[in-house]
């Protein structure tokens, strides 16, 4: 199954570019779920969820909508000293995920690491201690470091049935490249925008994903996108350009090449 969606909903810049003029930021959530069947949910990044509002978003959503959910900053970047603290963290993280379990709309946890994180018998001693923390749920581990493009770190995690996020991101140095690898049960794709000079350095928020990708660009992944389809259980693509809603367009657009649906009435599709 392949399921195709966009990294958030809810951005004001959306309105116009998708949202109909004059949408609230109360409305975009049931337009979101017209137009497409799943979302990555990356505001938990920056806050821990609470179980009640991942409760108002299983039921809101579609029977078929599927939540793919990315972890707290505390659990992959700004990483707390004590492992009581580690702990707890990841106790609160895994408790505020119940309902959507429990509702059968989680798809996945994406925990997606810094580009500090580099490779190095602690940087797998944590992914260990990651799966350990998380076992009852399929995990997406995302790299920025291209220290971990090779065959080895798809062989270690496979081993701890850890899935593996493919990206697209700018050509630079030391960046992970944009190669295509499955393991554990779950394909995954992240369209991150190729905007190589504010890769870095920012002059407004979100300006790292202002780019809109070409139909010639998009075109580059579809074998790609096939052959983690074929090795995987489910495979989601997801798009974080978001700036100005050029994620939604994208996303829509990779649908049409692929020849799928992204509104719930039909789900993904096979190849």
């Amino acid at each position: 199954m392949l399921i195709i969606g966009t990294s958030g909903f809810s951005f004001p810049d959306w309105v116009g570019p998708f949202y109909p003029p004059g949408t609230a930021r109360n409305a975009m959530f049931a337009y979101y779920t017209r137009h497409f069947s799943m979302v990555e949910l990356d505001y938990t990044y920056y806050r821990m969820p609470e179980e009640k509002t991942m409760a108002s978003l299983g039921a809101r959503a579609p029977k078929n909508f599927m939540f793919c959910v990315k972890t707290y900053r505390e659990m992959t970047h700004e990483l707390p000293s004590d492992s009581e603290t580690r702990n707890a963290l990841f106790a609160s993280f895994s408790k505020a995920l119940r309902p959507l379990v429990e509702g059968g709309k989680l798809g996945c946890v994406l925990v997606q690491f810094p580009w500090s994180f580099r490779k190095s018998d602690a940087s797998r001693s944590y992914l260990e201690y990651v799966r350990e923390q998380l076992s009852q749920f399929p995990v997406v581990v995302e790299f920025r470091n291209s220290e971990w493009a090779d065959a080895e770190t798809i062989a270690f995690l496979d081993r701890l049935n850890l899935s593996f996020c493919c990206v697209d991101e700018p050509r630079l140095k030391g960046l992970f490249p944009p190669m295509a690898a499955v393991a554990g049960e779950i394909g995954y794709v992240r369209f991150h925008g190729r905007n190589a000079a504010k890769w870095w350095k920012q002059d407004f928020p979100g300006e790292r994903y202002d780019y809109l990708y070409s139909d010639e660009e998009l075109q580059e992944w579809v074998p790609k996108i096939k052959q983690i389809s074929a090795g995987s259980r489910n495979t989601f693509v997801l798009f974080n350009n978001c700036h100005a809603g050029k994620a939604a367009r994208n996303a829509k657009t990779m649908a049409q090449i692929l020849g799928l649906s992204t509104g719930t009435e039909v789900q993904g599709g096979l190849f």
